[in-house]
């Protein structure tokens, strides 16, 4: 009886931790983005999604992210991530971001797009560099992504 318990419990301890809508740290050099296949090496430009069910999809950049958004749909995400331009490494609700297409900032598949965690920190980036900002919405749009 008490395998029978155990194994249960275990079975449903792991049902449990597989379900769970939450991103994950990205292994930079070593995951692959899920659009191009390339290795995500550039921390200013990383993307993520979580689906509802919690599967995650990691990109070298978020023109790959919007690109696979385009084919697949947004319905069944849950959570969507992108890196501050300015602070390599770390990632902000890509729904709240501001973004930059700007010919002078490269990004890893040539869009030249990057992400903000704030709106006036994207507008001094492009005082100084020139480009166009857009909101997460108008992003979608221009990518034929919604």
């Amino acid at each position: 009886m008490k395998k029978v318990l155990y194994t249960a419990f275990t079975i449903l301890l792991c049902v449990l931790v597989s379900c769970k809508v939450e991103p994950e740290q990205i292994n930079y050099g070593s995951d692959a983005c899920a659009f191009c296949k390339m290795t995500i090496v550039d921390q200013q430009h990383a993307s993520q999604y979580v689906t509802k069910k919690g599967k995650q999809f990691k990109f070298d950049a978020i023109e790959c992210m919007v690109n696979d958004l385009a084919e697949k749909g947004i319905e069944e995400i849950e959570i969507f991530l992108v890196a501050d331009y300015q602070v390599p490494g770390s990632m902000t609700l890509a729904k709240e971001a501001t973004y930059l297409i700007c010919k002078e900032i490269k990004s890893p598949m040539g869009a030249n797009l990057s992400g903000f965690a704030s709106k006036e920190k994207a507008l001094i980036i492009q005082k100084d560099s020139g480009g166009d900002l857009y909101t997460w919405k108008e992003l979608l749009i221009k990518f034929d992504a919604e």
